[in-house]
């Protein structure tokens, strides 16, 4: 059993053709009613986030309430008192990867420095998902993204001030639609059980956050040292991926994200190409945030798809740019770290994690 277990035999049976039919299965969601209420509740809080900011005195800070009202999407399973807490924590969790990192840059963090703190940023919000059981959502992703959003330099101290604020405004919305309309939720729709999973050892927490905190940082500074704009793409990529329980499921997610967002880029490319407005921009932001609740249950790539224009286009929205290369440097940073994920997934893996993808494969009846 040990050659079938080494890390080159788990590498074979990863980039085995059955992989790919795998990544391609539709499957139901837990939960089609419910996946639909939190794909309402998240685009109107980004909604309102978005109408709120772009028609206050600082309409430049449109982007930083619609990262807070990202607090939404969590804790769409947990019951009512635990979806309180998971939103409420999300939103905290939210607001602190803004100001941190804005903080650092105004401190002096040069260019590289935040790019790594990006990275170490990437293993503690994996970490504190665990912990805190933040389930029913994209994990932490969602956070990554919101620092390498404030990851270009800052000159004052009230832009910190004003980042903050602004998000925790759109942490503050996300937690009233929730409390609103929580209650809509239906009972008997087939969710998962209430009871929330028996945390794995903090000493298997630790070492799978070490492990993203690598893969992260090796993604985002390959992106640097090419010259990209957008290297905190390349980290949130080897995120999503290494966040699979399993090394087969963070191979599916790798080749579902690449797919996903090779299509999903060519769909911003087409709006951006338009030169839209901030209302055109703003509607399409909630429509794919909505369309991507409920369709990335079914297979993740379908979410890359919708979840790809959504992001850009909040990235658009928080620094206007002229049509660009934007989309492009989307595909390729998603490449890299999707490809240095599912890699470092097999280097960092564990004895248990290749016995267990040996087991599956002879039980699927394609060992080689």
């Amino acid at each position: 059993m040990s050659r079938r277990t080494s890390r080159g035999h788990s590498a074979r049976h990863l980039l085995n053709r059955n992989q790919l039919r795998q990544s391609l299965i539709v499957a139901a969601p837990p939960s089609v009613a419910i996946a639909a209420l939190a794909g309402l509740q998240a685009a109107l809080a980004i909604f309102l986030a978005l109408l709120t900011a772009h028609l206050s005195p600082w309409p430049e800070l449109v982007g930083f309430p619609a990262l807070g009202a990202l607090a939404a999407l969590f804790g769409r399973y947990a019951s009512l008192r635990h979806r309180r807490r998971i939103v409420i924590i999300s939103g905290i969790l939210l607001v602190i990867g803004v100001c941190v990192p804005t903080l650092a840059s105004y401190a002096g963090a040069s260019r590289a420095h935040m790019v790594l703190l990006l990275a170490l940023s990437a293993g503690l919000y994996t970490l504190a998902v665990s912990r805190w059981g933040l389930v029913g959502g994209p994990g932490a992703v969602i956070f990554v993204f919101a620092v390498g959003a404030v990851l270009g330099p800052v000159d004052s101290l009230s832009t910190v001030i004003e980042r903050t604020l602004a998000t925790a405004w759109g942490a503050l919305l996300a937690w009233l639609i929730c409390e609103l309309t929580d209650r809509l939720r239906p009972q008997n729709a087939g969710a998962p059980p209430k009871p929330a999973p028996i945390p794995a050892p903090l000493s298997h927490q630790l070492i799978i956050a070490g492990r993203i905190t690598v893969g992260a940082a090796m993604a985002a500074l390959i992106s640097y040292w090419a010259g990209w704009h957008y290297p905190a793409w390349a980290a949130i990529g080897a995120t999503a991926v290494m966040q699979g329980g399993h090394l087969h499921l963070t191979m599916n997610r790798s080749l579902q994200r690449m797919a996903g967002t090779v299509v999903g880029a060519c769909i911003v490319w087409v709006i951006l190409a338009q030169n839209p407005s901030f209302w055109v921009v703003a509607v399409a932001v909630v429509l794919f945030q909505f369309i991507t609740e409920v369709i990335i249950g079914y297979n993740y790539a379908l979410g890359q798809v919708a979840i790809t224009p959504m992001a850009l286009l909040m990235t658009h929205l928080a620094a206007p740019v002229a049509y660009s290369n934007m989309p492009v440097e989307r595909v390729l940073d998603t490449i890299v770290g999707a490809a240095i994920g599912i890699v470092f997934a097999v280097i960092f893996s564990t004895v248990d994690d290749r016995v267990y993808l040996a087991r599956r494969y002879r039980k699927l009846k394609i060992w080689r």
